[in-house]
């Protein structure tokens, strides 16, 4: 199967800089604490209420005014300030996010859907109190919270140390002695450099292109987002021009695709996105979706999807169907697309190298491994192993601790020792470099599903502990990206150092001062938060489904009814038969990672506007500007996220000072 020949178009978009600068200054502090204090807890609320993941938004929105106070300042910034001061953006947001936050910890020792399976009254303490009287007081200030908080603040204090430690090994083996292109760390150091002419009085096609962008997101924002915010804080009802998140059609057409659960977004990020990503992949996702619309049907008229009933809706329906089929066969694809990226990967090693040898090229120069980049700010290659294996044992000993002697498994089955170890030194490293290697050739990673559920039901332990440890199992292949990313934009290693030292402090006040916040207002979730409100307990009832795998009796029985071993192997046999038809014909490789995305059914409400913006990028904007499309379309991408971001910070801070208005009485 032929690599795709988009990506060779982005292992030309930007070489290594001769000079590296720094970026940390007292302006970056001041504006991260800014984000700290306005940014977080508005991605906490949209994320509550709409279930919208402001990372990126917010990240391009603070450097954008960063970049407008310089400017009126007559001061100028580099890419490397504009490029720290992303990533400390970033790092602060993120930490309010997602199934990590203390909020989600409150809820799902709460949760129905948990209860009900038998899950949640084995979950410890030291995740989340379970006293009655503790959790009606709304307060992560009390002395039962102090556990899971210290637990919370070692873990992320752990995570931002390793981020030095085996993922700048990998960076150095496989970007200065391999030399791989790493087709997708432009993307992001093209967005900074756009920001860094604007600052410096540049009019360059990358600022017009940024600003397009933003003037298309600003207005789409109005309408998708900032409207139904503002309605909502004023009126007490939200005026909603376009379904949010999604239209559900499932009612109109189960009648002729049964079970098929017909969701389309009204977002246009998705069809943005699918301008920027592979044009083959979202080609594939989309058959993938529209083969699911002909054998899900067929399915339910042959039994296999029998707890499917008219009338649910389309959110019920994708529940009820990976119940009785696609929690194996999901499986299953997730396997056959890492063992294909796996030998992926060996073949274009085997390549490579026969394109060494006929050339005559010197063999790969281990030496430069412990020659680093002259001013690049890099830091001894022995450091990096230290701090990893000092991470790693640090995880190992915190792991092993809480669940086998701050909550004792059921009936004396220990969590084993050697497994930890296992996923540390044996797992991680070698996931790690393969996945790097992915990354730095194709601009993919592989992902080996099921690795950490399977070895902890085959382990023998019983109990609930083991879900919500901090397990060292990582993938360092992404934080490999970010070093090269930092390194096309000229910005010293020593900058991140310094930036972790002052966001790391503004991360652990954040987390709890906002959460606290938030909880105190009302229930989380509530009617007030509409997102939570509705799909938080499926994302219970999808966690708990495997839970219960590790419970002893009757409890693990919803997790048994599920797993499907020929489902399983029916998966894996036609993501390797689609894999094996395409290789035959030629065909791009990530026409096979799109039919597998598209079979899965993860996504269905996303799967057509990315479609529709993949055809318009490649037959349309493609023609008007030729071989200027690869760059144009990823500026203006990250442009479309920032006008996006900054018409919904508008909005919010009406919602935020609606919701603190204390009404007097007359």
């Amino acid at each position: 199967m032929r690599e795709d020949k988009e990506f060779q178009e982005f292992r030309d978009l930007m070489h290594r800089p001769e000079v590296y600068g720094e970026g940390v200054s007292w302006r970056t502090a001041v504006m991260a604490i800014f984000v700290g204090l306005v940014m977080t807890p508005a991605q906490i609320y949209m994320q509550l209420v709409a279930g919208v993941e402001m990372g990126p938004a917010a990240q391009w929105v603070t450097v954008i005014l960063y970049v407008e106070i310089t400017r009126r300042a007559l001061t100028r910034l580099e890419r490397p300030e504009i490029f720290i001061l992303f990533y400390m953006c970033g790092a602060v947001i993120s930490s309010g996010m997602g199934t990590g936050n203390l909020l989600w910890h409150q809820f799902l020792v709460q949760s129905e859907e948990m209860r009900k399976m038998g899950v949640a009254e084995h979950i410890p303490y030291w995740f989340a109190p379970s006293d009655p009287e503790v959790l009606d007081q709304r307060s992560f200030l009390h002395t039962a919270w102090l556990m899971p908080i210290m637990i919370m603040f070692m873990s992320l204090l752990l995570t931002r140390l390793d981020n030095f430690g085996l993922g700048y090994v990998m960076f150095r083996l496989t970007s200065d002695v391999e030399e791989l292109p790493f087709p997708m760390a432009p993307v992001q150091a093209m967005g900074m450099t756009a920001l860094a002419d604007a600052s410096q009085q540049k009019d360059t096609w990358r600022w017009r292109t940024f600003s397009m962008g933003g003037v298309a997101g600003g207005v789409f924002g109005i309408i998708y987002l900032v409207i139904p915010n503002v309605t909502g804080a004023v009126f007490g009802q939200s005026l909603r021009i376009l379904p949010l998140p999604f239209f559900d059609l499932t009612p109109y057409t189960e009648g002729i695709l049964p079970a098929m659960p017909m969701l389309i977004s009204f977002d246009l990020t998705f069809v943005v996105l699918g301008m920027v990503l592979p044009f083959w992949a979202m080609a594939g996702a989309f058959i993938g979706l529209v083969v699911t619309m002909v054998v899900n049907p067929v399915m339910v008229r042959t039994g296999v999807l029998d707890s499917w009933d008219s009338g649910i809706g389309g959110i019920q329906t994708i529940q009820t169907n990976l119940l009785d089929f696609y929690f194996s066969f999901g499986l299953g694809l997730g396997l056959a697309v890492a063992a294909i990226g796996i030998t992926h990967v060996i073949t274009s090693l085997r390549k490579r190298k026969r394109e060494m040898d006929v050339s005559g090229a010197p063999e790969v120069n281990w030496s430069r491994l412990f020659r680093p980049t002259s001013n690049r700010g890099d830091f001894p290659i022995w450091v990096g192993m230290l701090i990893y294996v000092g991470s790693t044992v640090a995880y190992i000993t915190l792991s092993y601790w809480l669940v086998n002697f701050l909550t004792p498994p059921m009936e004396e089955s220990w969590f084993p020792l050697w497994l930890l170890l296992f996923y540390g030194f044996v797992y991680t490293p070698i996931i790690s470099y393969v996945s790097t290697r992915m990354e730095g050739i194709v601009g993919q990673q592989v992902q080996i599903p099921f690795v950490r559920e399977a070895t902890f039901i085959l382990s023998g332990y019983k109990g609930a502990a083991i879900w919500f440890a901090p397990i060292p199992m990582h993938d360092y292949s992404r934080q490999a990206l970010f070093f090269k990313t930092t390194e096309l934009t000229g910005t010293r290693f020593t900058s991140v150092i310094k930036a972790e030292l002052i966001i790391f402090p503004i991360m652990i006040i954040g987390t709890v001062m906002f959460s606290q916040f938030i909880w105190s207002i009302d229930s989380v979730p509530s009617e007030m938060f509409p997102y939570a409100n509705e799909f938080w307990e499926l994302r219970a009832y999808q966690q708990g489904l495997i839970f219960t795998a590790t419970l002893p009796g009757e409890a693990a029985s919803p997790f048994q009814e599920a797993f499907v071993p020929l489902y399983l192997a029916a998966g894996f046999a036609i993501a390797l038969s689609v894999y094996g038809i395409l290789a035959y014909f030629g065909l791009p490789i990530f026409l096979v990672y799109g039919v597998v995305r598209g079979l899965d059914q993860s996504i269905p409400h996303a799967i057509f506007p990315m479609f529709i913006g993949a055809l318009l990028g490649r037959f349309l904007f493609r023609k008007w500007y030729g071989d200027h499309w690869p760059q144009y379309r990823i500026v203006f991408a990250a442009g479309f996220t920032a006008g996006i971001g900054l018409v919904t910070m508008f909005s919010l801070g009406i919602v935020f000072m609606s919701r603190s208005a204390i009404q007097l009485p007359m």
